[in-house]
């Protein structure tokens, strides 16, 4: 089994202490690794510095790079919050691990996707998470039709013939002058181009 071992933290000050380096946690995986059968390390994905609450990590992204072209099985972390402090970037990652089949484990933590017990646990996590993106659609939807209700514009470009202003769409002069003309003319013709 080809095995990542992913560390990070977020300050340069942490990467200097000793029980929070990166070293420190590459240390202890791969102390993990090798009381497992036929695991070997392909290579350590480390980011020094770099915060957890987006994806904007080189090593990360080479992590990502490399799993879309099968090279790795399985992901190794210390905790789970030093691949993301974000649970919505922890539900993606969950999904792309699930889609090339690759296992994901904490070694801190007990989540391990490659046993039973953890796969359950994070199909639960991802099924919470495409209900909470559903309610989330549901609440905007709510929230843009009383805004219709009170008469106000949810945004974008006005129509042709009308401008924003104060949260809400008027008339615009100049351009309810053309489209009366184009009305008009279309009631007399038959056609917005004219008379034929």
């Amino acid at each position: 089994m080809n095995c990542a071992i992913y560390t990070r933290v977020s300050t340069d000050t942490q990467a200097e202490k000793e029980f929070s380096s990166c070293e420190a946690q590459e240390e202890k995986i791969r102390a993990f690794i090798e009381s497992q059968n036929n695991w070997k390390v392909f290579k350590v994905y480390s980011d020094p510095g770099f915060t957890g609450v987006n994806l904007n990590r080189p090593a990360l992204q080479g992590l990502l790079e490399d799993i879309k072209q099968g090279k790795v099985n399985i992901i190794l972390v210390y905790k789970i919050d030093r691949l993301t402090r974000s649970p919505k970037d922890f539900y993606y990652l969950m999904e792309v691990f699930e889609k090339y089949k690759v296992d994901f484990i904490s070694i801190t933590e007990r989540f391990d996707t490659s046993t039973p017990a953890g796969r359950l646990l994070r199909n639960i996590m991802l099924t919470f998470a495409q209900f909470e993106r559903e309610l989330a659609s549901e609440r905007t939807k709510d929230k843009m039709l009383q805004r219709v209700e009170k008469g106000l514009w949810n945004g974008g470009i006005p129509p042709f013939g009308y401008k924003a202003l104060n949260k809400k769409l008027i008339p615009d002069e100049k351009e309810s002058k053309i489209v009366k003309l184009i009305f008009e003319t279309y009631v007399e013709t038959g056609s917005i181009a004219g008379k034929r």
